[in-house]
């Protein structure tokens, strides 16, 4: 049934790539996971393959900017391992002191000295030197897009703990809008446009068009995620965290559930061309940069989850 969704999905009509530098990156990355202490055995990461997406998010990225989307992506696939897969996210009392020293290091915007993690330990370290590594980039404003896109994902997870707790399935209109958060796009598209110097100018963003394109992106890539991830989630035990499962509660059939998951992902993608194509119309050259990482990052995940062993 999964393989009748993934070829139901609508191929995204833009030029996939992928960074030459990818295999050095996932290297790179695996180390500063294993000398921080996120990771004790690199085989889980490695499947993940975090190296593998962001270079195909990030084709034409500086070496330095790719390795920290990259080093981002392992954090994000280490803490949702940690949440989904390991125990810490079944009880939102659990996660919650978790929550709150990572959120403290947040609260610190990656300023020099040292950052007491507490219960958080590697995952408070390694989010430190995100932090700092943002911040050495001297751009106020993507250091708090950054910071303030991970507290959302941050307290995304115990809205997901929470549901797990009471054994909850959210209702369709719930899941899609704490499904941005929770897949952690925000913050991956943040460092995506740090990586292509993708920040269109401020005059533009006032445009209300750029709320919905990201909006947008944000959807396709967690319900494209969805999709490809359903049939493992659904032979481990089925979690209430997938658009599948949530349109199948309300249809009471998986079958019909499957196609409307796909169903959602092409009709949001001609939406996000539509949306794209008045941007680019309003606004000319000067957003091109900006729409090509969001564009990036739609056929990024489109590929990756084609190949990646992490639904296998």
């Amino acid at each position: 049934m999964r393989s009748f969704a993934v070829s139901a999905l609508q191929e995204p009509p833009f030029a996939g790539a992928r960074h030459d530098d990818t295999e050095r990156v996932a290297r790179e990355s695996t180390d500063w996971a294993q000398e921080l202490g996120l990771i004790s055995n690199s085989q889980r990461l490695r499947r993940a393959d975090a190296a593998g997406l962001a270079g195909r998010a990030c084709p034409q990225a500086p070496l330095k900017r790719l390795r920290l989307l990259a080093d981002l992506i392992s954090w994000l696939f280490v803490m949702d391992d940690a949440c989904d897969e390991d125990g810490l996210g079944d009880d939102p009392t659990r996660l919650a002191p978790t929550v709150a020293a990572l959120l403290d290091v947040l609260d610190r915007q990656g300023a020099p000295g040292e950052v007491p993690t507490g219960v958080a330990g590697p995952l408070g370290r390694a989010l430190a030197d995100l932090c700092r590594r943002v911040r050495g980039h001297r751009h106020p404003a993507v250091l708090l897009r950054f910071t303030a896109a991970m507290r959302t994902y941050l307290l995304a997870l115990l809205w997901e703990a929470a549901n797990r707790e009471h054994d909850r399935v959210p209702p369709v209109d719930e899941y899609v809008q704490m499904r941005r958060h929770t897949g952690g796009v925000y913050p991956s598209l943040t460092l995506t446009d740090l990586a292509l110097d993708g920040f269109p100018p401020a005059a533009h963003r006032a445009d209300p068009g750029w709320a919905a394109l990201d909006l947008l992106a944000a959807d396709l890539v967690c319900w494209c995620n969805d999709v490809f991830s359903y049939g493992k989630e659904h032979r481990v035990g089925p979690d209430a965290h997938n658009l599948v499962t949530v349109l199948a509660r309300e249809t009471g059939d998986e079958s019909a559930a499957l196609q409307a998951a796909a169903d959602r992902f092409n009709d949001g993608l001609n939406a996000y061309l539509t949306t794209e194509s008045d941007l680019l119309a309003s606004h000319g050259d000067a957003v091109r940069p900006a729409l090509a990482a969001r564009r990036n990052w739609i056929r990024a995940t489109y590929d990756w989850s084609r190949a990646a062993e992490r639904y296998a």
